[in-house]
């Protein structure tokens, strides 16, 4: 089997935004080398907007070129200013590094990492990974050092005329601090750093990261007389110029406790149809042939979904597992499935929780559920219906559905064998008006 030249597998999947070499193709096609790339650790989780880098990193060492994954413990201290319009705010060394700690085991799981002890990914087995701390050495990098060794490299005039502090020092009254306008020269040293100790000469990023990119280039340059390398690639936006992952709610994080695996699932379902086709192409393992043909559908029949669906299976079961994929996708169909025999009785009971966090509930108390509650009566209360008679309207034109089973009995009464896990009914009136009533005996 002929190698793959991974370079035109990022092309076509539109990874590629700029490479400062015209021979970029070719060198992803030599002999194989050594890449990185940058995660700064403002949390303690990545998010989605990292996963095209992450994934990134994967199709590299798929490729069999080495990988390197670099956690800012020392510049996640500093904070990077690009495609930022404020000065962040800044985190304290302890907390820097329990967020590295919880994007390291993020990574182990997407990346073939060594565990054999190897301090080089040189000596690791064939393939691996390597995961390092910038604050390894920056840490004990002293300031006259770096000045001297580094900072003299570096014109002001040059500096300046980076995007990122040129924004910030015509859109702020304050500027930009020299904290973060040293940002620069710490990720040029980083890429120094990694090309002596690892032989890595190329760099890989988003496209705000060009500049920075370009700064690393230059210092192994000047420093080594060797020609190093950088490729970046898109940022994640849908086709409203929003970035993936920013939601009304906040980001959607790679972490089950911050973003459940429910939630992560319908936040892919719901990808719009100009957005999805990109998403699966840049996002998922799928094969040219296999997204050329999903494109077909989407032109041909979009309200099935299709891609959506794959989309959302694919990122899940990557992110959080196969078993939770299918039980995100289970607990889909459970709420929004066309078909009465879907019912809600078959999920957990935190997966019921979290499928009805964001419908309004209520805990009802004094109610008999032994001897039975009129559904009609139970449905006026909790505001679904107007008024009795509304109810039973809606009850008999077959609109009102008891853990998602329709009812068109207007006589029906609840009792606690209608209760999933003893103590919740769930209450939807037409499509997508739901209520979680809690009981309490």
């Amino acid at each position: 089997m002929a190698e793959l030249n991974v370079y035109d597998e990022l092309a076509w999947r539109g990874l590629i935004e700029q490479t400062t070499s015209t021979e970029m193709s070719g060198l992803l096609g030599g002999p194989k080398l050594t890449c990185y790339i940058g995660f700064d650790p403002t949390a303690d989780s990545l998010h989605v907007g990292s996963l095209l880098q992450i994934l990134l990193l994967v199709r590299m060492q798929q490729a069999g070129h080495r990988v390197i994954a670099l956690l800012g413990g020392a510049t996640g201290v500093i904070g990077d200013p690009s495609g930022k319009s404020e000065e962040r705010s800044l985190l304290d060394l302890e907390r820097v590094q329990h967020n590295v700690a919880g994007i390291r085991a993020q990574l182990e799981q997407f990346l073939c990492v060594s565990h054999s002890g190897s301090s080089s990914i040189v000596d690791a087995p064939t393939g691996a990974a390597l995961i390092v701390n910038n604050h390894d050495w920056l840490g004990a990098q002293s300031l006259l050092g770096f000045l001297r060794d580094t900072g003299k490299h570096f014109s002001v005039n040059m500096m300046m005329n980076r995007d990122s502090v040129r924004t910030r020092m015509t859109e702020r009254e304050q500027g930009i601090s020299f904290t973060e306008f040293s940002y620069i020269l710490l990720q040029a040293h980083d890429f120094l750093h990694l090309y002596d100790t690892y032989g890595c000469t190329l760099q890989l990023g988003g496209s705000d990261q060009l500049g920075n990119i370009l700064g690393g280039i230059e210092l192994i340059r000047r420093r080594r007389s060797v020609h190093a390398y950088g490729l970046t690639s898109p940022l994640l936006t849908t086709s409203d110029g929003k970035k993936l992952g920013k939601t009304e709610k906040g980001a959607v994080w790679l972490d089950a406790r911050r973003t459940s695996p429910y939630q992560f699932f319908q936040y892919w379902v719901r990808s719009e149809d100009c957005d999805v086709i990109k998403l699966v192409r840049m996002l998922t393992m799928r094969g040219r042939e296999e997204v050329e043909a999903l494109e077909g559908q989407v032109r041909d029949s979009p309200h099935l979904r299709e891609a959506q669906k794959l989309l959302a299976r694919d990122m899940t079961a990557l992110v959080h597992g196969k078993a939770a994929m299918v039980e995100a996708e289970k607990a889909g169909l459970a709420l929004f499935g066309q078909s009465q025999a879907e019912s809600l009785a078959g999920l957990s009971e935190p997966v019921l929780l979290d499928v009805m966090s964001e419908a309004p509930s209520s805990e009802e108390i004094g109610l008999d559920y032994e001897t039975g509650v009129e559904l009609v009566q139970l449905l006026v209360k909790t505001g679904l219906c107007k008024s009795k008679g509304a109810a039973r309207k809606d009850v008999d034109g077959g609109g009102i559905y008891v853990n998602n089973q329709r009812v068109r009995d207007s006589g029906y009464k609840l009792t606690l064998a209608d209760a999933l896990h003893g103590r919740f009914i769930v209450l939807r009136k037409g499509k997508k008006d739901f209520f979680l009533v809690k009981l309490l005996r």
